[in-house]
């Protein structure tokens, strides 16, 4: 058997390669071979959270997987046909919830199939988007992509106990569309934030804080803050918009920072162009997969945005290019609707 070949080490060299390419051979349908896994990581190999989302698409797309434990720095992913299927998975530990999902929404709805699927782990942890980003951020970008969703939080998550709960059902798509974000309009922007366990008081001047910032810059804001249930105390904030021209959201976490107010409201501020960092890269799979040209403009070129723009060229076959505006970049895509399940 002929394997596509993939450097784990390119670009970031992290988990993002791995997911990028067991989705994209789960849709295409081509055997892949991943090698150097997360090999300038200071510990190399596959952790815990990459294992249960690969698990998970190879169920569902029964595929056939050598190399996949813990610490494995190579696998054989060997797609077969995706099939709609109703799941319960527990991770066990608090490995990203929003980071598998990544894995299994466009497998799942580019494949015109279906999932109901259960989860519990992390809805909120360091290194990852934060659950209301991929509700209310991802969801809206996929949506105009033709990639649909629903996702309900029943409870948050947090590291290290994790025990948050998702359940998410994922719809066939009909027809991928490109995707064109040029630059934010909208002055209307909503912050929710979440917490468990913490003094409301601090989370009030959080989002006081936040609301002040955003006013400064001529924004009008709607707040939400919504005290949940979870295993350990934590929280989360977001602050989001969208407009026919933009999609920008800008997240984090209330336990890793003292300035969460500061840095995440000054964050969305200063993406005025039509996606946020984040955002980037996560369009550009599907993007990859459409035969039309999609474009939009960021404030920076980030490594993982760099590391799916590799991957997905290498097994679409789609082309791309970056353009130097005076404030920003402008990227553009051309995909390749061959490779994909017509």
């Amino acid at each position: 058997m002929d394997f596509l070949k993939i450097d784990g080490s390119y670009g970031e060299g992290g988990g993002q390669i791995v997911r990028s390419a067991v989705t994209l051979s789960s849709i295409t349908k081509k055997p892949i071979l991943i090698e150097n896994i997360r090999k300038k990581r200071k510990i190399p190999g596959l952790r815990p959270q990459h294992l249960t989302a690969i698990k998970l698409l190879a169920k569902i797309c029964n595929a056939d997987v050598d190399g996949l434990n813990v610490g494995s720095t190579a696998i054989k992913f060997i797609p077969k046909n995706v099939e709609s299927k109703t799941i319960d998975e527990n991770i066990g530990t608090a490995g990203s919830i929003s980071l598998i999902l990544q894995v299994l929404i466009p497998a799942i709805s580019i494949s015109k199939k279906s999932l109901k699927l259960s989860i519990i782990g992390g809805t909120d942890v360091p290194w990852s988007p934060t659950s209301n980003y991929t509700k209310y951020v991802l969801k809206e970008a996929y949506s105009r992509m033709g990639i649909n969703f629903s996702m309900e939080i029943k409870k948050r998550g947090y590291y290290p106990r994790g025990g948050g709960l998702v359940e998410l059902e994922v719809y066939p798509s009909e027809k991928l569309k490109p995707i064109s974000l040029t630059q934010r309009q909208t002055k209307s922007v909503k912050l929710f934030c979440s917490y468990s366990d913490l003094s409301l008081d601090r989370i009030k001047n959080e989002v006081q804080e936040a609301e002040n910032l955003l006013k400064d810059a001529n924004l009008s804001v709607e707040s939400e803050i919504k005290k949940e249930t979870a295993l350990n105390k934590g929280g989360s904030m977001l602050v989001y918009a969208h407009d026919s021209n933009s999609i920008v959201g800008s997240d984090g976490l209330t336990d890793t920072t003292a300035e969460l107010a500061k840095s995440i409201s000054k964050n969305f501020i200063r993406c005025y162009l039509g996606a946020d960092n984040h955002l980037s890269d996560m369009l550009v799979l599907p993007a990859s997969l459409v035969n039309e040209t999609s474009f939009y403009r960021i404030k920076e070129i980030t490594k993982h945005l760099e590391t799916n723009l590799y991957v997905t060229s290498k097994i679409t076959g789609c082309k791309y290019g970056i353009g130097k505006l005076d404030d920003g970049f402008e990227v553009r895509i051309i995909g390749n609707s061959d490779t994909a399940i017509q």
